[in-house]
């Protein structure tokens, strides 16, 4: 009786392993292309029979195409976009609430607050000037110290940032400035910057790529592109504007009726596990699980009490509203689409 009782439970861990054997998850992302393939790696190393096909755009473009596919998703997990889009799909009732394994052992303040979550954090990503030195002396520019100092006439026509309905880094830009300097004046600043702003891009790191390159010398982007650059010879430097720094979650959920729920929760499991926040901790200053961050010689020690106090719902909700009337006053400077 013991050995047919053995065999049986063989038999059924042989059937389970293979109900979910070679499974391939469509993932979509707004993660950077160069960080896609180490995640991958790792987590199909770890995770074996699971296979991941990215599908991977800039945020806003991905919530977009995730709303537009509202009715017949097409994606089976969401990772490494914005928790402030996630929001609004969480609204929309488009994700499956799952708490992931070890998920109580993440900072509280980068994981859905309801229970269970409908999204887990991975790394905070913040607002960072990239600013060229080497263009900035032949043109006699001062490096800017805050975001009111880039409405100055001298820098007219010689900044980049990100469109917000496109990007997510660009989005949390301008909901802290509404933030920091309130909604009218938040609104009047912008349309201050604008009259600088040669181009609004529909990435978050094309501006610093872009200063870093020397094609202007003031690019608006998010601090692991802005160190990145740094690190491969770039002459830039990264401005911290004092009066603040926008903010968002790069975070994971499971898109709701995917018929692949138990893959889906072994890479929920694992985008929460403290190895892939280890991945996560080479690229970002802030991850989710404390005590695995280590300093960054670019970034400042202190670089999480500059984060503005972000209020990731108010985005969500009042995403709408807010991208409409940015691009009723600005979108005539966006790159053209592809």
């Amino acid at each position: 009786m013991k050995t047919l009782t053995r065999i049986a439970a063989g038999l059924v861990a042989v059937f389970a392993a293979q109900a979910w054997a070679d499974t391939t998850l469509t993932v979509y992302t707004a993660l950077e292309a160069d960080q896609l393939k180490a995640y991958q790696e790792k987590f199909e190393q770890d995770v074996p029979g699971v296979k991941i096909k990215w599908v991977r755009d800039s945020t806003g473009i991905i919530t977009a195409k995730l709303l537009a596919e509202k009715a017949a998703p097409q994606a089976d997990v969401v990772m490494g976009v914005a928790a402030s889009s996630l929001l609004v799909l969480e609204k929309e009732g488009m994700l499956q609430a799952y708490a992931p394994k070890g998920v109580e052992k993440l900072n509280k303040a980068y994981v859905d607050d309801s229970n269970p979550p409908t999204w887990v954090g991975m790394d905070v990503w913040g607002a960072t000037v990239c600013f060229n030195t080497v263009e900035a002396a032949k043109l006699g520019l001062k490096k800017p110290e805050s975001w009111k100092d880039l409405t100055r006439p001298e820098y007219k026509g010689k900044i980049v940032m990100p469109n917000p309905a496109s990007s997510g880094t660009g989005y949390f830009d301008v909901t802290a400035w509404l933030k920091l300097f309130g909604e009218q004046g938040g609104w009047t600043y912008m349309d201050g910057l604008h009259q600088n702003i040669a181009q609004y891009t529909h990435s978050g790191s094309k501006p610093c790529k872009q200063a870093a390159t020397g094609e202007f010398p003031i690019g608006i982007s998010f601090e692991y592109r802005a160190a990145k650059s740094k690190v491969d010879g770039a002459p830039i430097d990264l401005v911290f504007p004092k009066e603040g720094l926008g903010w968002d979650v790069e975070a994971t959920a499971i898109m709701k009726g995917t018929k692949n729920l138990d893959a889906a929760k072994k890479l929920a499991d694992w985008a929460a596990s403290k190895g892939a926040n280890e991945l996560y901790e080479k690229n970002f200053a802030v991850v989710a699980y404390p005590g695995v961050a280590k300093p960054n010689v670019h970034i400042p020690a202190n670089y999480e009490s500059l984060l503005i106090k972000q209020d990731l719902r108010w985005s969500a909700q009042n995403r709408d509203r807010i991208l409409a009337e940015w691009t009723k006053r600005y979108d005539s400077k966006s790159e053209p689409k592809k």
